[in-house]
């Protein structure tokens, strides 16, 4: 498996001083990354730009947007292409979260659709699935995340994404899932993906997402099928967000 993935999804959050400055204290903070860990960003779209020129030329830390247009280009006000995200710097886009799907009536196909764009763009799209508590209640978390990945994966395939299990339970409520919640599903996705992939299964990162914080990112991060970390709230915090990378790092 290739290293942790460490990403940080500030939603909403941070106009351009408040960006600039979390910017700087991840691009001047001392912390283990090249062969252990990859740390990643995706600010709002309107500090993209401001939040790039502040970690400077070597992208020590990566770009990512918070979504993207399924159509290179057009007639889609208020929207924003793959291209134009990889032309601000971006490696990355945050595809399918949860606020997606509920706020704005995001489907799976329209996730698979966004994603073949990313891919096209050369971007790296997150993927993420999760259950709802009720669906969690009524025993079907495995049936809805296998149902989710198949509907949300772009017509090439699973080959160049990444995958976030992210439980909408336990998404900004500060309860995370157990050990035996994250095993059970990221073994599943796993399974998942080698039923597709055969051994290039293995080569897909799963991310956990949901309340990840320092206290707790060490033994989620530890488990089996645990390629890293989407990191809502404490990624508007610099040291919150460097203690996670570096509970990564090992």
């Amino acid at each position: 498996m290739s290293r942790q993935l460490i990403a940080g999804n500030w939603k909403m959050n941070g106009r351009l001083a408040e960006a600039r400055a979390l910017a700087d204290s991840l691009a001047a903070a001392p912390v283990a990354r090249g062969d252990t860990v990859e740390i990643a960003v995706c600010p709002p779209f309107t500090a993209i730009h401001p939040v790039a020129e502040r970690l400077g030329g070597d992208r020590a830390v990566a770009l990512g947007g918070q979504d993207c247009h399924a159509a290179p280009g057009g007639a889609h006000t208020g929207d924003i292409s793959a291209a134009m995200l990889a032309d601000l710097g971006c490696r990355y886009v945050i595809l399918g979260h949860s606020e997606r799907r509920q706020e704005h009536g995001e489907t799976s196909a329209d996730v698979a659709g966004k994603a073949g764009a990313a891919l096209d763009a050369g971007l790296v799209p997150i993927i993420c699935v999760g259950e709802t508590q009720a669906e969690r209640d009524a025993g079907r978390a495995l049936e809805v995340l296998h149902a989710q990945l198949e509907a949300s994966l772009p017509e090439a395939g699973a080959a160049g994404i990444v995958l976030a299990y992210e439980p909408v339970w336990a998404i900004g409520t500060g309860r995370a899932a157990t050990p035996d919640d994250i095993r059970s599903a990221h073994g599943a996705l796993r399974a998942d993906l080698a039923a597709r992939l055969g051994n290039g299964g293995r080569s897909v990162r799963i991310l956990y997402g949901g309340s990840v914080k320092p206290d707790n990112a060490a033994g989620i991060l530890g488990l089996d099928d645990v390629d890293g970390a989407l990191v809502g709230g404490a990624s508007l915090d610099s040291e919150s967000f460097l203690a996670i990378a570096r509970a990564a790092a090992g």
